[in-house]
């Protein structure tokens, strides 16, 4: 679970290099990582995919392949080999460093053979609507993973036996009868899941081939490999992708399993993608609260208060967010793979904004916070946007003010937290720290002009100093602990002891 102020980092991007060194890096900077405050990594799917060495990972195909056997064009995967990962895991929690693996449960993609079989055809953007008759489909179901096979000629094939039919889906998109009808084709006997996300009518259905939540073989398997993963790898937990497709109480079964297997407490956030909050809220209650989410809707508020500039209002920055209402099931973040530039929910938080939504998520009692890769190390890639023109998209880097903001939530961020959100343009807040962690810390934010905050801080008669150097006159509080801290022009300072 998070230790007390603890950060997660998303460690990798959409674009990340497909060179097979990512694990490598993983190794390489963990020591490193852990000393500026890191205390958790979430890694990216570490499985084969339909891609092969070039697949990010969602387009799931070998749960069972972790970069291990050739399948797909390639033995590894896009960030590296199976015992590249291994080492990848322990080093980091040598370390310190937790280390959270990427699930995808939702979908398979790149089946070995067609089978038939029956299905209705609903449409795409109503799942309630029937656009056609219940007729015959042939359907790319049939997974047998050629390359698991333990000897040529032999149908067992390593680490699990089960192969994937039809009968193991409940939907699919594609109908090789029927190429050029849209559609997404209900299988024979099947019902999309209850307890996901409403849009589109239901949104059971993703992409590829969708798993059957109800159906024993995939259950079994599920929890199945749930045990194999655990025993090979030695992860303390889980990223859960695309909750809000699959019934919500799949996971909460999925991971009481998981956890009585290893007997040990092992942390889970789930990705529902969604900027209506009492969607994140229904799931939480459906789950029991055993499972975190990621702020979705926080990010938003900071992607549009950083296209508005000065005429959006900070006091509502935490409006109708998980953080402020469910803090300690809260996963804060700003930015991650599929809101950067050029992918599917694009929706930038500009860059003269990072540092101030940073501060929000990291320098606050409220919420588990989780810094994206690309934030910190910056990126440089090249991909297709939505009106087919190629782009070139050079992301900065904000490594030293992230530091920065580390090095205070790690040292300052303790104790009582006072909110002084009291100005449309200006806000503001002070921790009072601790026995253990004395001086507390300050921290001022302006969209606007030079802003300007009267705090207290509980300090009386000290000098801080404002770490981020934004700002080079020091600060000293008066014989009550108070002063009036200050930052420039939309910018952030966070105020310490001198």
């Amino acid at each position: 679970m998070a230790t007390e102020n603890g950060v997660m980092m998303q460690y990798f991007h959409w674009y990340n290099p497909t060179d097979g060194n990512l694990w490598k890096q993983v190794a390489e900077k963990a020591e490193e990582l852990a000393a500026k405050g890191v205390t958790s990594l979430w890694l990216p799917p570490a499985y084969k995919g339909t891609g092969g060495g070039y697949d990010v990972g969602y387009g799931v195909y070998d749960l069972f392949d972790l970069g291990e056997f050739d399948q797909k064009g390639s033995v590894r995967t896009k960030y590296g080999t199976k015992d590249e990962y291994i080492h990848a895991i322990k080093t980091a929690q040598k370390h310190g460093i937790q280390i959270y693996a990427d699930v995808v449960f939702n979908h398979r993609l790149g089946a070995d053979a067609e089978e038939e079989a029956e299905a209705t055809p609903f449409d795409p953007n109503n799942r309630h609507a029937q656009i056609g008759e219940y007729q015959k489909v042939k359907v790319w179901t049939h997974f047998t993973f050629p390359g698991r096979l333990k000897e040529p000629f032999d149908k067992t094939t390593q680490y699990s036996s089960l192969q994937w039919h039809w009968w193991h889906f409940d939907a699919i998109d594609y109908n090789s009868y029927n190429q050029g009808q849209k559609a997404i084709y209900l299988l024979k006997g099947k019902e999309f899941d209850r307890n996901v996300d409403l849009e589109k009518g239901n949104f059971d259905y993703l992409m590829g081939c969708d798993l059957d939540m109800d159906h024993p073989e995939v259950q079994g398997e599920l929890r199945y490999w749930g045990e194999w993963l655990m025993d090979t790898t030695g992860v303390d937990g889980f990223r859960f992708d695309a909750v809000k497709h699959v019934k919500a109480e799949f996971f909460q079964q999925w991971l009481e399993h998981l956890r009585h297997y290893a007997k040990r407490d092992l942390y889970a956030v789930g990705e529902y993608w969604s900027y209506e909050v009492e969607a994140l809220h229904s799931f939480i209650e459906v789950t029991g609260g055993k499972v975190q989410l990621f702020d979705a809707p926080l990010h938003y508020n900071f992607h549009a208060a950083s296209v508005s500039g000065n005429t959006y209002d900070l006091r509502q920055i935490f409006t109708n967010t998980l953080v402020k209402n469910q803090p300690t099931l809260a996963v804060t973040l700003v930015e991650n793979h599929d809101s950067q530039p050029l992918q599917s929910l694009e929706s930038v938080v500009e860059p003269w904004f990072k540092p101030l939504a940073y501060a929000l998520i990291l320098l606050r009692a409220e919420g588990y916070p989780c810094i994206f890769y690309a934030d910190y190390y910056g990126a440089h890639y090249k991909d297709r946007g939505r009106d087919g023109n190629e782009y070139e998209i050079w992301l900065n880097s904000f490594q030293e003010i992230l530091d920065q903001f580390l090095f205070a939530r790690e040292t300052y961020a303790y104790g009582d937290q006072y909110d002084y959100f009291d100005h449309p343009n200006t806000i503001g807040w002070t921790r009072l720290g601790n026995d253990k962690h004395p001086g507390g810390v300050a921290v001022v934010l302006t969209n606007g002009s030079d802003g300007f905050k009267w705090m207290e801080i509980g300090q009386p008669n000290k000098t801080y100093k404002d770490i981020t150097g934004h700002i080079t006159d020091t600060i000293t509080t008066n014989d009550h602990g108070w002063a009036e801290f200050r930052c420039n022009a939309g910018s952030v300072s966070v105020w310490v002891l001198e």
